[in-house]
């Protein structure tokens, strides 16, 4: 089974609770779900040192504190994502800055839900009772 790791940040702008998304680059992903920053850990680094890094290298942004929130399978795939969640750093400004993805956004959450992959969409129900 292929393991990947990301993060899942979050933060609140004007009241509203939003989360880091990217979505895939290429004409052949137009239509394609988002995602959070992820992917596949390099050799002998950990999962959490893979999502810091992946976010970092997708987004720009450099991820702070983590706690694991678990993983999920994909049900087409059986790949499996591991994720870790916290806030973003105050100052966050995430851009695209990798070939892989085409934008790199805050997206508040009920939105989120509607856009991100169905198979991530777990990820996202697990840390709302975590943060509230």
């Amino acid at each position: 089974m292929k393991q990947t790791a990301g993060t899942l940040l979050y933060r609140r702008m004007n009241g509203v609770l939003e989360v880091l998304l990217v979505h895939p680059s290429g004409n052949y992903n137009k239509k394609s779900p988002w995602s959070i920053p992820k992917g596949l850990p390099d050799e002998a680094e950990s999962m959490e040192q893979a999502a810091r890094r992946e976010t970092l290298e997708e987004t720009g942004v450099v991820a702070g504190p983590l706690e694991i929130l678990g993983y999920v399978d994909y049900t087409k795939s059986k790949k499996r994502v591991h994720c870790f969640f916290g806030p973003a750093p105050a100052d966050a400004e995430p851009e695209c800055t990798s070939w892989e993805v085409d934008q790199a956004v805050f997206v508040p959450v009920e939105k989120a839900l509607k856009i991100l992959h169905p198979d991530q969409t777990e990820l996202l129900t697990r840390l709302l009772p975590l943060i509230d």
